[in-house]
């Protein structure tokens, strides 16, 4: 019973920080790279569809992005898209393939990153300690009704605490390796 309860609470927060670091892909840091436009949603033939399933991409230089869409048909759909997207991407097509210039980063645009970088960060470790609510919540009752002992609860909460701790010095961590990629100028 512990050991369930601990390693679905594990599994659910390492789901917490892959969503984190994911999150934290799709802001830019000057580059223009695909994973800024993985959350981008196309009107695909009236169905929302990721960009990555209608289109291949192309860096050929750091702030220069080409996607071209395997239907020539979504260009228009595509381009609408990408304009209405938080990205702040400015796209242009000749037809065949949709350029996608992407601005440099003023100072103040790094610090607004940052900001919704950390509050992204926040949210993924709010996510963590609800996890860990929930968990001890379950181990609670299972001390209540009998079926472990009170010492094997405290020993399942000690674990629960540090694999808590474990994930969100990890959410930590990443925050601030993308926190120094945004400022590097």
């Amino acid at each position: 019973m512990i050991d369930e309860t601990l390693k679905e609470a594990t599994d659910k927060m390492d789901k917490a920080v892959e969503v984190a670091k994911e999150d934290f892909s799709t802001i830019r840091t000057g580059r223009a790279t695909p994973a800024l436009f993985s959350k981008v949603l196309v009107d695909y033939y009236g169905s929302p569809t990721q960009l990555q399933q209608l289109a291949s991409f192309a860096t050929p230089d750091a702030r220069t992005l080409l996607i071209t869409p395997y239907d020539v048909t979504a260009l228009r759909a595509i381009e609408r898209a990408l304009s209405d997207s938080e990205v702040g991407a400015n796209p242009s097509n000749d037809g065949k393939v949709i350029r996608v210039i992407m601005p440099e980063l003023t100072q103040d645009r790094r610090k607004e990153y940052v900001k919704i970088v950390k509050t992204k960060g926040e949210d993924a470790k709010v996510s963590v300690r609800n996890i860990r609510r929930k968990a001890k919540d379950a181990l609670d009752r299972l001390v209540k009704d009998g079926e472990i002992g009170e010492d094997d609860g405290a020993r399942a909460e000690k674990d629960l605490d540090a694999q808590t701790k474990a994930h969100t010095e990890a959410i930590d961590d990443l925050l601030k390796r993308k926190e120094a990629e945004l400022l590097e100028v």
